[in-house]
């Protein structure tokens, strides 16, 4: 295993990413460029809340591999009840706190953990999942398979992105697919839960 080198938060590069509508309209918030973290891009997140506009309202939502809590953030935003960030990359999950300490929002929580381990330990059901993983490693199936045996709230709405050319990661059978769009390499799917 290679050696990474540390850096401290005030050298840790840093890009930005926007809210699109809502509350938060506008601001602007600051993100960790490193390796892994992939902020999904305006575009595919416009047609995201497009798809999901009728079910934000109140939804508890959990932002499972949360990198630059652009989704959790925008779900905040346009009127999520609650949403849980979890992200493993220290100074990631530092610089989510204090998105959540700029933004004011007490409704987010904010959890430094592998997301495979929150997943596995979870006692809460949620009614809209975010599934955005590091690329190459399995995980949104991974993630899917362990959410699926307890966190869903029966009609859940579940978003997994992947990469269109490792896009063959089994979802759950009875998860019923609601949306899918392809925008370069990331194809990007809806589901629902329909486990009765």
């Amino acid at each position: 295993m290679s050696k990474v080198k540390k850096q401290s938060d005030k050298n840790a590069p840093k890009g930005q990413i926007r809210i699109i509508a809502g509350q938060f309209r506008g601001r602007k918030l600051p993100v960790l460029m490193a390796d892994g973290l992939r902020p999904t891009t305006d575009r595919v997140k416009e047609t995201v809340f497009n798809w999901l506009m009728p079910y934000i309202q109140d939804a508890n939502c959990l932002d499972c591999f949360a990198g630059s809590g652009g989704l959790g953030f925008e779900a905040i935003s346009r009127g999520a009840s609650a949403v849980t960030l979890v992200e493993l990359n220290k100074l990631a999950a530092q610089l989510l706190k204090d998105n959540k300490a700029l933004l004011k929002a007490d409704n987010i929580q904010v959890i430094q953990q592998n997301a495979l381990d929150f997943l596995h330990n979870n006692q809460q059901s949620y009614s809209l999942v975010f599934i955005d993983p590091p690329f190459r490693k399995g995980l949104a199936q991974q993630a899917a398979q362990l959410l699926n045996e307890k966190g869903l709230t029966d009609d859940a709405l579940i978003y997994v992105e992947m990469e269109t050319d490792h896009n063959t990661q089994i979802m759950p059978s009875h998860w019923q697919l609601l949306k899918e769009k392809v925008a370069g390499q990331v194809v990007y799917r809806l589901y629902q839960n329909s486990a009765d």
